[in-house]
C-alpha cells in the first residue's frame, strides 16, 4: 500500500548507504551547515550510518563568490534541486515564507525528509507542512527554528512527552535581549541602544521583526503547539514590542527591584467556567531581579519550563548567530539521516489535546502602571477608586514630587487583563492624571 507513492513504512536504505542532502541557502547559516558538513564528513558518516552527500546548493546567484563551494554543486534551480533522485533530505536555511513555503512543500511530498531553520513558516503553515509530512510519512525536523542552538523542540516533543507541561516563557530573540540588558547596565535610550545593536551586527538593517515583537511571536506559536498538544499559529499570538521602553522604564523596574525582558508566555490557563485554553504572548515583561530569566544578558536566550512531574527546567544558551543555528540543524540532520538509513520516523505533530486558544484578555497578569499626576490632596483616593471599581487590589503605591506634578506608581495584584486595560483606559480620562507614562506587566513572582 503506498500514499502519495511513498511506503506507509519506513524500512531503511541500510547501513552503509549514502545520504543525499540539497541545500538550499549559502548565507550566514548555509554556508557553516555546509563547512562544518565538508569539515566533519567522516564523524558525520558514523554517526549517521552512512555518508552524508551534499548534492547541491541552492544559491540566488551563482556568480557570487562561495568560498570553498563547488561551482558544480551551485544552482539556482532549487525545485529542480529537490526532485533529483539522489536527494534524501532537503536543509532550508533561506528564510521567508512563500517561497520556502513552495519548496519544503515540494521536498516533503516527494518523498524527502526537511529540516529547516524557518520559524516564521512553521508558525504559519505548521498544519499543511505536518499534514504533507504525515502522508508521505517521512520526517519534518524545525529544532534550529527556536532559540538556535538551545535544544528545546526536543525535549518538548520526546524528552517531556510523557509530562504534562503547564508553562513555558523565555527571551527568545537576542536582539531585544542585547537592548534591554545595555539599557540597564548603562542607562542608555532604546535608540541608543538600537543603533549599538545595529552596529555591532546584533540587528538587522531593518530590525522591525526583532524589536516589535514578530520574531518572539513566530517562536512562541511553535513553543505552544508543542507543550500544550494544540495548533497554535503566529496570529495566535498577542504581540507587543520594545520600542516604546524608556531609560525611565529602566530605572524605575531597577527602583522596584525588576528588570525589563522581552517575554514569550506560553500557559494553560484555566477560566471560572472550567475550560483550560492556550495562551501565548509576547510582551516587555518586568521579572524579578532574583528571577533565573533575569540573570540573561547580552544576546544569550533562555527558555523556561515547568511541568507537573519534571518541575521547573530551563534552558540556556545562544539564540542566534550562524554557527549556533548551523549546530541545531546539523543535530536534525544527523537525526533525520539515521532514520533515512535505519528506518523509522520522528515524532510528528501532536495536536490531540485540541485546545481553545484563549483571547489575550483572559489572561491572568500584574500591572506596574507609572503616572502623571496632580500633585493635590485626594489625588491617591481618585486614582485607587478607579482600581476598586473594576474588583483590581493595589499591592504597592509609590508617590514621587516631580515639578508641578507628581508621579504615581502603581503596582496591582493579579487580575484578568481586559479588566486591567479597562481600568487603564479610564485612569487616562480621570482629571487628576495628567499622562500615563508606561504599563508593564510582571512576570515570575
Amino acid at each position: 500500500m503506498t500514499v502519495n507513492d511513498q511506503p506507509t513504512y519506513n524500512p531503511g536504505k541500510g547501513e552503509g548507504s549514502p545520504v543525499g542532502v540539497a541545500l538550499l541557502g549559502h548565507g550566514t547559516v548555509g554556508s557553516e551547515v555546509f563547512r562544518l558538513l565538508r569539515e566533519n564528513s567522516d564523524e558525520f558518516t558514523h554517526r549517521v550510518g552512512g555518508p552524508l552527500e551534499i548534492k547541491g546548493v541552492a544559491v540566488g546567484d551563482v556568480a557570487k563568490h562561495r568560498g570553498s563551494v563547488d561551482e558544480d554543486l551551485l544552482t539556482t534551480d532549487a525545485m529542480g534541486l529537490i526532485r533529483r533522485d539522489d536527494v534524501d533530505i532537503v536543509v532550508e536555511v533561506i528564510g521567508g515564507i512563500d517561497y520556502p513555503r513552495e519548496l519544503v512543500l515540494a521536498a516533503l511530498r516527494a518523498g524527502k525528509s526537511v529540516v529547516t531553520a524557518n520559524k516564521a513558516l512553521v508558525a504559519a503553515h505548521s498544519a499543511e507542512l505536518a499534514e504533507a509530512a504525515d502522508a508521505a510519512k517521512v520526517d519534518l525536523y524545525f529544532e534550529a527554528a527556536v532559540a538556535a542552538a538551545i535544544p528545546v523542540v526536543g525535549p518538548l516533543r520526546r524528552s517531556l512527552a510523557g509530562d504534562r507541561v503547564e508553562s513555558v516563557a523565555g527571551i527568545v530573540n537576542g536582539t531585544t535581549n542585547f537592548i534591554l540588558d545595555a539599557m540597564d547596565a548603562t542607562g542608555a535610550s532604546y535608540d541608543d541602544m538600537l543603533a549599538e545593536a545595529t552596529r555591532l551586527g546584533y540587528a538587522e538593517a531593518d530590525p522591525t521583526a526583532d524589536v516589535e515583537g514578530h520574531d518572539a511571536a513566530s517562536k512562541a506559536a511553535i513553543l505552544a503547539s508543542l507543550a500544550f498538544h494544540t495548533r497554535v499559529t503566529y496570529e495566535d499570538v498577542h504581540c507587543e514590542g520594545i520600542s516604546s521602553i524608556t531609560a525611565r522604564d529602566i530605572e524605575a523596574a531597577r527602583s522596584a527591584g525588576y528588570t525589563i525582558k522581552l517575554l514569550a508566555i506560553c500557559e494553560r490557563i484555566t477560566g471560572d467556567d472550567g475550560v483550560t485554553k492556550v495562551s501565548a504572548r509576547v510582551h516587555p515583561t518586568l521579572v524579578p531581579r532574583d528571577h533565573p530569566l533575569a540573570s540573561v544578558t547580552k544576546s544569550f536566550n533562555a527558555v523556561f519550563v515547568e511541568a507537573e512531574a519534571a518541575g521547573r527546567l530551563m534552558f540556556y544558551g545562544n539564540g542566534a548567530g550562524g554557527s549556533p543555528t548551523a549546530s541545531a540543524v546539523l543535530g536534525d540532520l544527523v537525526g533525520a539521516a539515521r532514520n533515512k538509513v535505519h528506518g523509522g520516523r520522528a515524532p510528528g505533530e501532536s495536536t490531540y489535546a485540541n485546545l481553545p486558544v484563549a483571547q489575550f484578555g483572559e489572561v491572568t497578569t500584574r500591572y506596574h502602571v507609572d503616572m502623571e499626576v496632580e500633585d493635590r490632596v485626594g489625588v491617591l483616593a481618585d486614582v485607587s477608586r478607579v482600581f476598586s471599581d473594576a474588583g483590581i487590589s493595589l499591592r504597592t503605591v509609590r508617590q514621587e514630587e516631580s515639578g508641578d506634578a507628581a508621579r504615581l506608581v502603581v503596582m496591582t495584584h493579579s487580575a484578568r487583563e481586559a479588566d486591567l486595560s479597562e481600568t487603564v483606559e479610564t485612569l487616562k480620562k480621570l482629571d487628576a492624571v495628567k499622562t500615563v507614562n508606561s504599563v508593564l506587566r510582571l512576570e515570575g513572582e
